[in-house]
């Protein structure tokens, strides 16, 4: 599932049939045919084209977003962890506060001042995340600090920039990937969720939630537009949900199969 969904990402040049975004009055809300596989919206436009290019979207938003969020939520996460009390006590305050706001909130507030665009997408998407992961990389590095090996090492010397890169780091991204992997639907879903509300992808931008948008418009006349947008969404989930579950069975030695 996952093969699928970043070849269509990658390939969606060379796979659409059509331009996206194309307008052809004549022929809008066509039923699924062998020229139009998913058939066509109230534009005209085909939805196979348009929900393909949006795989590009939706990928694109959830790995930026997943990447930088990842990125400096380890950052704050370790030094949280393993910097002194004082500290940790801001870093935790600070991931509180931001996660106390409701996502869909913070984001219609941000989409008022800078206006909806895929950057704002990312930017809310970043955000919201940062603490998770920061929370969850504070706790693992506080539960490693004290341990006999990292103690033997700061005993003989050892710098905080070596204890963290080749003792710490090393053993808490494992854990990051699994939960890296099964973020990614649900930061996917998000994407798809402001673009239904309308502050999200801007139109003509084709992008799962914009095409269940359509869809729901015409949904008891043209019932193959929502179930266009609403497909990739499901394989999505499901595929990286498995994903990550594969992830934790490999990096955990306890529920690998294999000896």
């Amino acid at each position: 599932m996952v093969v699928i969904v970043v070849s269509c990402a990658v390939f969606a040049q060379w796979i659409i049939p059509f331009d996206p975004n194309a307008l052809d009055i004549l022929h809008r809300l066509q039923p699924p045919s062998l020229m139009h596989y998913l058939g066509t919206d109230q534009l005209g436009r085909d939805v196979f084209s348009r929900v393909i290019l949006g795989s590009r979207i939706a990928l694109k938003v959830a790995l930026v977003s997943i990447s930088l969020a990842l990125s400096v939520g380890l950052f704050l996460g370790l030094i949280a962890g393993y910097g002194p009390r004082w500290l940790d006590k801001l870093m935790v305050l600070l991931f509180d506060t931001v996660r106390s706001f409701p996502t869909i909130m913070f984001a219609l507030a941000i989409v008022t001042l800078v206006g909806p665009s895929l950057e704002t997408v990312i930017l809310v998407v970043v955000v919201t995340t940062i603490p998770v992961y920061g929370r969850i990389i504070r706790a693992q590095a506080q539960s490693m600090k004290n341990n006999e090996f990292i103690l033997a090492e700061r005993a003989m010397g050892a710098s905080m920039d070596r204890v963290i890169s080749l003792h710490i780091l090393p053993n808490i991204i494992g854990p990051l990937l699994i939960i890296a992997s099964m973020d990614i639907p649900a930061v996917v879903t998000i994407e798809a969720g402001l673009s239904f509300l309308g502050v999200g992808v801007r139109p003509p931008t084709p992008s799962w939630g914009s095409i269940l948008n359509d869809g729901y418009s015409f949904i008891r006349n043209t019932p193959w537009i929502i179930v266009a947008g609403g497909i990739p969404l499901i394989i999505t989930t499901l595929g990286f949900t498995f994903l990550g579950e594969t992830l934790r069975d490999i990096f955990d030695p306890k529920l690998r199969k294999e000896i």
